[in-house]
């Protein structure tokens, strides 16, 4: 009989070594190798496996129904999933500890099963009493839901073998879930990984919806290993600060729907409640009479959202001057500030530069270079932007202007929500097809970034010579 046999195995990237070593050599961390136990190899080549059954090839035309759904009842959690819980599909839930996952699945759950859909939530973390605890805060205590407490996989995958009518399993979490059949802890590589496939096979088999709750690192990724986003169907982030009223639940791989897709919700005493309209809440408390805000008209996924964007400049105390950025991308701040002082004869060396994206949305995608721009000249000029305008565009290296996809769907969230003017880039007829006009919407089309900077250098020297 071969022998079980021993490997370490980094807890950061699951990559594998023969032996221990300080550095893991795949990413590079310290300290992360652990003893795993292996069991026995199965038969090689020369072995006895019995021979494969072939598998059936099609063309790609053809007909094929769209997947059902099931409907949570939750419209923003809906929305981000493409229309609902696909069934046997498998679903990892990330976030900070305490930003809501364990929130907004309890209510989906209680949602669904007070539908009459069969919904299981089972709890590694949390006994039931703390679980029913939760739901008589959030007003959930007479939900049908089947509740348990466990961690042993066994257990789990035979109590979900013998359910014969569930459409939905919640598994809270991933990292608390356990098979004796390993000699690592919980929480580890092998672990995760080995639980993890073992309950999607099964919601595969059995035809349920499976949420798996993930943990993130500090880093805020997901822990455990990689191939754990690549097993499951879609992977859910929620962001936002604990401190800060907002939630943002964005799917970052969806097979069923679009990738990039946000829900907006708000965290109350009576649980997350849902953000039907989050431009008008993100601009709930703009004043545009201050210098170093301009509203950006952005995409998250195939929703416009406005929000605003702050600027704040004050003298550098000497040395090297700071750059502080919250909800954007610190590199793409500094390449901007290189192209205001190289192509428009701006200065920013002797300031502290602090940029903030208001209301608690991560901004990803390059159009906010426009926005960003506005904000930052109108700091340094102390001269507000127009406040019925939203701004964007993408700004190169030259200050040229850029193209974005999707004006259309832009401009009319900011004809929707009162603007009455928008700065963009030149848009290109296509064919011999113009640019559709947008009706009490002033459109201000720029291809330098100069053409934006010159209305606020003019009024500055307007300004400075009233004074004289």
């Amino acid at each position: 009989m071969a022998k079980d046999r021993t490997r370490f195995v980094c807890q950061s990237c699951g990559a594998d070594f023969p032996k221990w070593q300080g550095r893991c050599d795949a990413c590079g961390e310290w300290n992360t190798l652990t003893e795993e136990a292996v069991g026995p190899r199965g038969p090689g080549p020369a072995g006895k496996a019995p021979p494969g059954r072939g598998i059936e090839l099609v063309g790609l035309a053809g007909e094929s129904a769209p997947p059902p759904r099931h409907l949570t009842g939750i419209a923003e959690l809906d929305r981000v999933l493409g229309g609902g819980f696909v069934p046997a599909s498998a679903v990892l839930v990330g976030g900070d500890p305490g930003i809501g996952k364990s929130t907004i699945l309890l209510q989906a759950a209680a949602r669904m099963s007070s539908a009459g859909k069969r919904v299981l939530y089972i709890s590694g973390e949390e006994a039931v009493a703390q679980v029913r605890l939760r739901a008589r805060r959030l007003g959930l205590a007479e939900a049908p839901l089947a509740l348990a407490a466990a961690s042993a996989l066994r257990d789990i995958i035979a109590s979900l073998e013998a359910e014969k009518d569930a459409s939905l399993v919640i598994i809270d979490s991933i990292q608390t879930m356990w098979l004796d059949a390993l000699d690592s802890a919980p929480g580890t590589v092998a672990q995760v990984r080995t639980c993890a496939f073992e309950l999607i096979r099964c919601a595969k088999a059995r035809g349920f919806a499976l949420v798996l709750v993930g943990h993130v690192t500090k880093e805020g990724t997901l822990a455990g290993p990689r191939v754990l986003e690549h097993m499951v169907d879609a992977t859910l982030y929620f962001e936002g600060d604990r401190g800060h009223q907002f939630r943002i639940l964005r799917a970052t791989k969806n097979r069923f729907g679009a990738t990039d897709e946000i829900g907006v919700f708000e965290m109350t005493e009576g649980g997350l409640v849902e953000v039907t309209n989050p431009s008008a809440l993100f601009l709930a408390e703009r004043r545009g009479n201050i210098s170093g805000s301009a509203v950006f008209a952005g995409m998250e996924g195939s929703r416009p959202v406005l929000v605003e964007v702050q600027a704040l400049l004050s003298p550098s105390n000497g040395g090297s001057p700071r750059r502080q950025v919250v909800g954007w991308e610190g590199g793409r701040l500094s390449m901007l500030l290189a192209v205001l002082e190289a192509r428009c004869n701006l200065t920013f060396a002797q300031a502290d530069v602090y940029l903030n994206i208001a209301g608690g949305l991560r901004i990803n995608e390059p159009a906010a270079d426009m926005a960003v721009a506005a904000a930052l000249v109108s700091a340094i000029t102390d001269r507000p932007t127009d406040p019925d305008a939203v701004y964007f565009g993408e700004v190169g290296l030259s200050g040229e202007i850029r193209q974005v996809s999707q004006a259309e769907l832009r401009l009319r969230e900011a004809q929707k929500l009162g603007f009455g003017a928008a700065v963009l880039p030149r848009r290109v007829a296509r064919g011999n097809k113009a640019p559709a006009p947008m009706e009490g919407l002033k459109l201000t089309e720029i291809g330098h970034l100069a053409d934006l900077v010159a209305p606020f250098a003019a009024g500055t020297l307007k300004r400075e010579k009233a004074r004289a």
